[in-house]
């Protein structure tokens, strides 16, 4: 292993990049994420990170630390000045110069770049930064539209400049004029109060309607949002009325303005109408908005009869759920605010659905094209819950209108880049043109499927886009934009997203080498590269190559044919893609899991050979189970690397659907691997075991400094304790068998565990063993995921590691005072108030049990009769004879203020009702608990 340490491995400032890294998350304009669409795509800031820190020299001082800190923390900021940008690039080209040997009076702008490769590129994040930082940038992924994204990203902006963008914008709104005057018969504008042949006591009546709305009689009005339905027939033969499967009707939400559809039952027509009503209050409306169907279940609103998911299945199967339009949302040219019109009264204003395949047909034969008639994954897919439903090819995720407008769009695409030839650009410039717009239609298509939530909340008032998140699950109640007009996911808004963007990039004139091929074979030089800097797919999370056959089936109609060696096949390569995906296997789970194993292996194999012998690797990684930690560490350790280090960044959002009451790991970890010089075989209990403790106690104590606390200290921690396991080729036991990365992972755990509770309690090993197992594992649980749920295979990893069981019988789920409450495959911690009202809770019967009550039952007990019954507290003091120093040691752990002893007004407001229970208690611990217990004794 290389005695050339960087920045990486010794210090990077984890809190104030993990601060930037989070709020980038909300930054828009110029932004990458607004170009197109990638999942789990990490942000700049954390990518810069970790590029300028694997590039440069570990400090040699302290001096030295402090002044990259400094720098790495005006560094990683979203927009930093380019003077930042130039010192970043400056102490890389010497850092360069130096491992590199060259003489002393070479100028730095003749220091060959240091090269660095991205192997799971995606989005493109790692190398951008790479790119920006002044590298020699090479990125490779498999997948056709990571690929094209690539493109757009690292190569086009940088190679074509500032004209690119101008060109993109003029033929951008060449192609959206067009397709406007092609379809805008589609989306007409409504004339309040027009209707046709409505005899006059009915148009008296409208009229009267839109008078109490506030809307003057045939104002004419723009639609910027429909809102549907799906429905489909009672199963009550003596009904047979259309069900609507809308799960809420709510058009608007905002002080002083609630306004909502009411569900009207039409007898003799056997459908629901629907009636517009606004309110100053939710109440005022006299009906709830939300009472709608759950989970797919319905109720016919003419007979009574429930409709559940099995027969919207069946009926989906068959092709007999239907659509009807609720309400179409508008605004008035000219003036502020939305206008909500009940569908029931301009129906006229909806084109004939026959008419428009008609001319979808037509449009067909005249382009040669085919709508996406590609299919959908297998039911059972990762992330896919709408093929049950009878959504089989990827077409049938848009309404008929959709899609004549997403080919309306493509015919235009492909005819601008006819154009673009014809008027004499250069091929390959023109090709970039083209390539935009098609990435234009993508963005309009995720805001253009039946998959696609109105949204009636000011802050997110329209159309949501396909994918809230890593998947398409079923969508009962969905929003049509107008992919011609000027509202939010049309065609006019989003092409600035995409100018603004290149504009952005456009400064840098370093362009990527962009490869679409398999990580596992690159056509890269041995013994080339200086650092591998790479985000791989997380075992079982995303199923990237199935969700982005989304974009591939209109990305393949409108520049495939420029793209021929990437866009031929069908959908995208699947086989070879490395992800835990059981359907690729005949629902085999060992299989996937072994698959992914081996594909890893082969990728870091690849990575390996590469790499320069004094190269480096960088790993990030969000997965949190045991078998995508060991499977990750074990195929890192058989290609030939050593985990030297990892670091916890915090990437998310703390609004994210999955941050929200929840312990999902908030950070990525930085897995930090260099390639292993040795073929040695270890010993464990020589070799490895007293090693892990060094580490992982100076660990503990590092990150607890630098603010990082739960889970990811934990994680972080078993990050770093790999570099003891990994140096060696195979690691044997005492009995001579080989350790394997799982029972190593338990080994670092129950390491971590008691270096944190010493921590936490303020003691040595001698005075941890000293609490029992029990309250043990509550102070870590409490520590690592607070009052949150979290998956029982989490939980109960964390439970073998401390050494007790979770779950059967005499477990912490057992009982009526069980210590933690198990839902299903979640547990959640119980706190006093759940457990303490039951007057045996703490006390000892050896005639009932051998196992003397645990220090966290007895608190439990203590902190609920302090509350409801404190006269009754020396009474169970007499009988629990606690130790009062333990005890007091597991109140202050718990307490959460020994951990952050310079805790302000923010924390205290946070503290969970239990904590401020125990600093009641412990304010006034000894007149209530010592004073009692020597009383008791004496």
């Amino acid at each position: 292993m290389s005695e050339d340490r960087r920045l990486i491995e010794d210090f990077i400032p984890i809190k104030e990049i993990s601060v930037e890294s989070a709020r980038e998350k909300s930054i828009r304009k110029g932004h990458i994420s607004t170009l197109h669409l990638w999942w789990a795509r990490r942000p700049l800031v954390a990518c810069r990170a970790a590029v300028f820190a694997s590039l440069v020299a570990a400090p040699e001082n302290h001096q030295k630390r402090s002044a990259y800190k400094k720098q790495m923390i005006e560094l990683c900021q979203w927009k930093a000045g380019e003077d930042t940008l130039k010192k970043a690039r400056k102490a890389i080209a010497e850092a360069q110069k130096k491992r590199l040997g060259l003489p002393e009076d070479t100028k730095l702008e003749d220091v060959p770049p240091p090269k660095v490769l991205d192997m799971f590129a995606g989005g493109g994040a790692i190398p951008l930064e790479a790119l920006r930082l002044g590298c020699e940038t090479y990125a490779v992924d498999l997948n056709p539209v990571a690929h094209i994204i690539e493109l757009c990203t690292l190569v086009y902006p940088q190679k074509y400049g500032k004209k690119l963008a101008d060109e993109v914008e003029t033929w951008g709104n060449w192609v959206i004029e067009r397709v406007r005057a092609e379809i805008g018969d589609l989306y007409p504008n409504i004339k309040v109060g027009e209707s046709l042949e409505k005899k006059q006591e009915q148009m008296e009546l409208l009229e009267q309607k839109q008078t109490q709305l506030g809307l003057s009689f045939r104002k004419e009005l723009t639609p910027v949002a429909y809102l549907w339905t799906r429905t489909v027939k009672c199963p009550n033969p003596a009904c047979g009325a259309d069900v609507p499967l809308v799960r809420q009707s709510w058009l608007c939400k905002k002080n002083k303005k609630y306004v909502a559809l009411k569900v009207i039952s039409n007898h003799q027509t056997k459908r629901v109408e629907f009636e517009v009503v606004e309110a100053t209050t939710a109440k005022d409306l006299g009906f709830d908005p939300s009472s709608g169907s759950s989970r797919g279940t319905s109720t016919c609103r003419h007979c009574g009869t429930t409709v559940d998911v099995k027969q919207i299945k069946k009926e989906g199967k068959v092709g007999q759920v239907d659509q009807q339009l609720m309400a179409i949302v508008c605004t008035t040219p000219g003036q502020q605010g939305k206008t909500y019109l009940s569908a029931t009264d301009y129906l006229q204003y909806i084109p004939d659905e026959k008419a428009i395949l008609e001319r979808l047909e037509k449009l067909c034969d005249e382009t040669g094209l085919t709508t996406p008639d590609e299919p959908l994954p297998p039911i059972g897919t990762l992330g896919f819950r709408v093929q049950a439903y009878g959504l089989l090819q990827w077409k049938d995720l848009f309404s008929p209108r959709q899609l004549l407008s997403l080919m309306t769009f493509v015919k235009w695409v492909r005819k601008a880049h006819d154009e673009l030839l014809a008027q004499g650009y250069d091929e390959e410039f023109a090709k970039a043109i083209a390539t935009y717009l098609a990435l234009m239609i993508n963005r309009v298509a995720d805001r253009a499927s039946t998959l696609c939530r109105y949204d009636p909340t000011p802050t997110q008032s329209g159309i949501n886009n396909t994918f809230g998140r890593q998947a398409l699950p079923m969508v009962w109640d969905f929003g049509e934009g107008c992919p011609i007009g000027n509202s939010s996911g049309s065609a006019s808004t989003s092409l600035p997203w995409i100018t603004n963007f290149i504009r952005q990039e456009n400064q840098n004139s370093n362009f990527a080498n962009v490869q679409r091929s398999s990580s596992m074979s690159m056509a890269i030089e041995t013994n080339s590269l200086d650092a591998v800097i790479t985000d791989p797919p997380y075992f079982d999370s995303v199923p990237y190559a199935d969700l982005s056959d989304f974009f591939y089936v209109w990305l393949k109609r409108s520049v495939g044919h420029l793209y021929p060696q990437h866009f031929t096949a069908k959908l995208t390569p699947k086989k070879k893609e490395a992800i835990m995906e059981p359907t690729r296997h005949g629902g085999d789970k060992k299989a996937a899991s072994a698959a992914y194993e081996g594909m890893m292996h082969d990728a870091f194999k690849e990575a390996n050979r590469i790499l320069k012998i004094d190269g480096i690797m960088a790993v990030v990684y969000a997965h949190k189970t045991t078998s995508g930690w060991s499977t990750l560490i074990d195929s890192l350790r058989r290609a030939g690397f050593v985990i030297t280090e990892a670091w916890p960044l915090d990437t998310e959002m703390g609004a994210r659907l999955r941050g929200q009451n929840s312990a999902a790991l908030a950070s990525s970890i930085f897995l930090i691997s260099r390639k292993r010089t040795t073929s040695e075989i270890g010993d464990y209990a020589m070799d490895v075991q007293p090693q892990l403790r060094e580490i992982i106690q100076s660990r503990v104590k590092t990150l607890m400094e630098e603010g990082i606390s739960g889970a990811d200290l934990v994680i972080a921690c078993v990050g770093a304790g790999l570099r003891a396991y990994t140096q060696f080729d195979s690691v044997e036991l005492p009995n001579g068998e080989e350790l394997d990365a799982n029972t190593f992972l338990n080994e670092v755990q129950k390491e971590v565990a008691e270096t944190i509770l010493r921590e936490v309690l303020g003691c040595d090993s001698k005075g941890v063993s000293q609490i029992d197992k029990i309250t043990q594992y509550y102070i870590l649980a409490r520590y690592e995921y607070g009052e949150a749920e979290v998956a029982f295979d989490e939980a109960n990893t964390l439970a073998k590691g401390v050494g007790v069981e979770l779950d059967g019988a005499g477990g912490l789920t057992d009982g009526k005072t069980a210590l933690v409450q198990k839902t299903k495959n979640k547990v959640q911690l119980r706190n006093y108030t759940d457990r303490g009202s039951d007057e045996k809770l703490g006390t000892f019967d050896p005639k009932e049990t051998l196992t003397p009550a645990s220090l966290i039952d007895i608190l439990h007990r203590l902190l609920w009769l302090a509350e409801h019954k404190p006269a009754k507290i020396s009474d169970y003091i007499a009988i629990a004879q606690p130790d009062s120093s333990q005890l007091r040691l597991v109140a202050q752990a718990l307490s959460g203020r020994a951990l952050t002893p310079n805790a302000g007004e923010e924390m205290t407001a946070q503290r969970t009702p239990e904590q401020q229970a125990i600093d009641t208690l412990l304010a006034s611990w000894k007149r209530t608990i010592e004073e009692n217990l020597f009383t008791q004794k004496k």
